[in-house]
């Protein structure tokens, strides 16, 4: 009687745990999908798009020696999706590097395609809270010299290097920001970024010490932008 009691209380124990898995399964993909879904209200579908422009670039081509020049063009899906598609142009003139004593000099456009999803509740607020993805490109020529080269057999000395070598680069990142209204159509807003390079190519003589849009040349980056964004 009592293993009979045991048996039972087993079952019923498994059999309340699945109700409980299978009830937590379906409040979390119902939460999941009411997450992606579109609301459903009387707000139309296509409401405007904006037009931004980055400041830390310039403000890093100012004070370093590399920087990117940047704008961005943003549709408003239901004040809920924003497809976005950013392009700028990437410069660098990196003169006599501490280890290797290369200087590297590139100027070149790149481009992202991306989404940005407004995970605020109320998503019809001025203020949006946003989580996104990007895709990156560029194609872009590099100079990268030996200014001075001294022959320890010889003592002769001599530059060398290569002019207009050709690269290019793909790349992901993953996006949070912040984009509060100022006053009428204008906004400010915050972004900071990860960028995971997923294909590249380099040159022959080595490897790029930056990449237009990316930053300084590795396997992944962190940057930031803070942009001036004008609705339309």
């Amino acid at each position: 009687m009592t293993i009979r009691k045991l048996i039972c209380s087993s079952i019923s124990r498994l059999a309340i745990s699945l109700l409980l898995l299978i009830a937590g399964t379906a409040n979390t993909h119902a939460q999941f999908k009411k997450m992606f879904s579109m609301e459903q209200d009387s707000i139309p579908l296509f409401r405007g798009f904006s037009l931004s422009f980055d400041l830390v670039g310039p403000a890093m081509l100012l004070l370093t020696d590399h920087g990117e020049i940047e704008g961005a063009l943003r549709i408003n899906l239901h004040d809920q999706w924003f497809p976005i598609f950013e392009v700028g142009v990437g410069r660098a003139n990196h003169k006599k590097d501490e280890v290797t004593e290369l200087t590297y000099k590139t100027t070149a456009p790149y481009f992202r395609l991306g989404m940005d999803w407004n995970i605020l509740r109320n998503k019809h607020q001025s203020n949006r809270l946003y989580a996104g993805f990007r895709y990156g490109f560029t194609a872009y020529k590099a100079d990268i010299i030996r200014e001075v080269l001294t022959d320890p057999v010889w003592m002769s000395s001599a530059s060398f290097g290569v002019k207009g070598m050709s690269c290019r680069q793909h790349w992901l990142e993953a996006v949070i920001g912040l984009d509060a209204q100022v006053f009428g159509p204008l906004h400010l807003g915050w972004t900071v970024r990860y960028k995971r390079r997923i294909s590249h190519k380099e040159g022959d003589i080595g490897t790029s010490w930056y990449v237009p849009g990316f930053g300084i040349n590795d396997s992944d980056n962190l940057a930031a932008n803070f942009n001036v964004i004008i609705d339309i």
